[in-house]
C-alpha cells in the first residue's frame, strides 16, 4: 500500500480539525490557471462534485464568498439580486489574498483571515461529499457539504451558470 503524502497543516484543516470534522486529504500538482476542472481531472473527480471558494465584493467593496461548482460559473446578476446587491463581482486577486489571507488558487471558505458573509450553489447541498480547497494550492479536501452551513453559516443561493 502506498504511504499517503501528508499535507502540513493550514488555517484551514486546523479549524476542521477543532471543530472534529471528518476529511480526507487529497494534494495534486497545482497547474496555475488549472482551477477546478484540473483537480477534478487530476483526482479522477466529477468536476461538479469540486467546489471553488470565490471572494467576490458587492457595490461598497463589502467581500463576501461563493461557493460553486468547480464546472459552473457564478451568475453576479442573480447572485446580487437573492442577497439584495446593487452589484457583485469578483475580487482582484491581491484583494481577494487580502480578505481570506489565502493565495488565489488555494483558497479556502474554513479559516479565513476575515469573517466574510458565504453563499453556496444549493445543487452543492444535496451532494454526498465535496472536494473544496484546504487552504493551500494544490490541495483539497473532502467533506459533507452540510459542514459549509454548521460551520460558516452559508446561505443558500441559486446562480449557477453552464461553464
Amino acid at each position: 500500500m502506498a504511504k499517503k503524502e501528508h499535507v502540513s497543516e493550514t488555517p484551514a484543516t486546523q479549524l476542521l480539525k477543532a471543530h472534529k470534522v471528518a476529511f480526507t486529504e487529497h494534494p495534486y500538482e497545482y497547474l496555475e490557471r488549472g482551477g477546478a476542472l484540473h483537480s477534478a481531472e487530476v483526482l479522477g473527480l466529477d468536476p461538479f462534485t469540486v467546489v471553488k471558494t470565490l471572494v467576490m465584493q458587492d457595490q461598497n467593496a463589502k467581500p463576501l464568498i461563493v461557493l460553486m461548482h468547480g464546472n459552473r460559473k457564478v451568475s453576479t446578476k442573480n447572485l446580487a439580486r437573492q442577497i439584495g446587491a446593487k452589484s457583485v463581482e469578483p475580487c482582484a486577486p491581491e484583494v481577494a489574498n487580502r480578505h481570506s489571507g489565502y493565495l488565489v488558487g488555494g483558497t479556502s471558505p474554513f479559516g479565513t483571515r476575515r469573517e466574510m458573509p458565504v453563499y453556496i450553489e444549493g445543487s452543492i447541498l444535496a451532494l454526498p461529499r465535496i472536494a473544496i480547497n484546504g487552504g493551500r494550492r494544490g490541495f483539497l479536501v473532502q467533506i459533507d457539504p452540510e459542514v459549509c452551513v454548521q460551520l460558516l453559516g452559508a446561505q443558500t443561493v441559486h446562480c449557477a451558470l453552464a461553464e
